[in-house]
């Protein structure tokens, strides 16, 4: 498929786990990449991984950041200047009883997980051309609780409704916003939390396809949000965890 040839995406949190999965797919269906990240060694050894040319713009930015969200934004405008999609991904999981949550845990959550996503979507509106998409990063744990992710749920819950109200505000420009909602995935936010030997046999246990995801596969389904085969799509949460929230194991 050559759904994104020409076309210009902007991934944030780039480097690793699904928004590289998804830079990926999309360099492979013919568009140019912007991905982002916090650490330049990490964006440089994305970049040699990708092997995608002058097809591939790394960038160091913190979507906390104001003023990097901004200069991100006159990098993207100098290279290409618009954008077709972006793949809000960046996000953070502190994973903890609620009794042991800190202030700060709190804050780092709220900040990246909502406020960051909602100021790169804010930022990149000017540049984004009519017709174009929007795909938000949020969770399984908005159908299914989590004892140790109350914060975290609710900051992924709040981007699943940004999506919902983006998609009523930004349709008169054409512009389409949806949600995913990946289950367990195999990235390294997933392995940090399960370090427990066992743990990701429990979790595979859980879901109904018996195996936790891999990023390719949320990078898919991405792709297929961003591209026009979801041309009358919006506001929509697309939950890719093999049956884990529905269903149960037939085993």
């Amino acid at each position: 498929m050559n759904r994104f040839a020409n076309r210009t995406v902007l991934i944030t949190g780039g480097t690793s786990g699904m928004g590289l999965a998804t830079a990926r797919r999309l360099l492979d269906e013919g568009a140019y990449v912007v991905i982002t990240g916090r650490d330049d060694t990490r964006l440089s050894s994305a970049a040699v991984e990708l092997d995608a040319g002058q097809r591939v713009l790394t960038v160091r930015a913190d979507v906390v950041d104001l003023d990097d969200l901004d200069a991100l934004m006159h990098s993207i405008q100098r290279w290409r200047g618009h954008l077709d999609a972006v793949f809000a991904n960046a996000g953070t999981g502190i994973f903890k009883p609620t009794a042991e949550l800190t202030e700060a845990d709190v804050d780092q959550s709220v900040d990246i997980n909502f406020k960051g996503v909602f100021f790169t979507v804010q930022k990149a509106l000017p540049l984004l051309r009519e017709g174009s998409a929007i795909v938000l990063n949020a969770s399984w744990t908005l159908y299914r609780g989590l004892p140790v992710a109350s914060v975290y749920s609710a900051t992924k819950a709040a981007v699943h409704n940004l999506a919902r109200t983006l998609g009523s505000d930004l349709a008169p420009r054409g512009i389409r916003v949806n949600s995913v909602s990946p289950g367990f995935i195999d990235t390294q936010m997933y392995r940090d939390a399960t370090t427990d030997p066992e743990a990701d046999a429990r979790n595979a246990a859980q879901v109904p396809l018996g195996a936790v995801g891999h990023g390719a596969e949320v990078a898919a389904a991405v792709a297929f949000l961003a591209s026009d085969d979801a041309s009358y799509i919006t506001g929509q949460d697309l939950v890719i965890d093999g049956g884990l929230v529905g269903s149960f194991p037939n085993r």
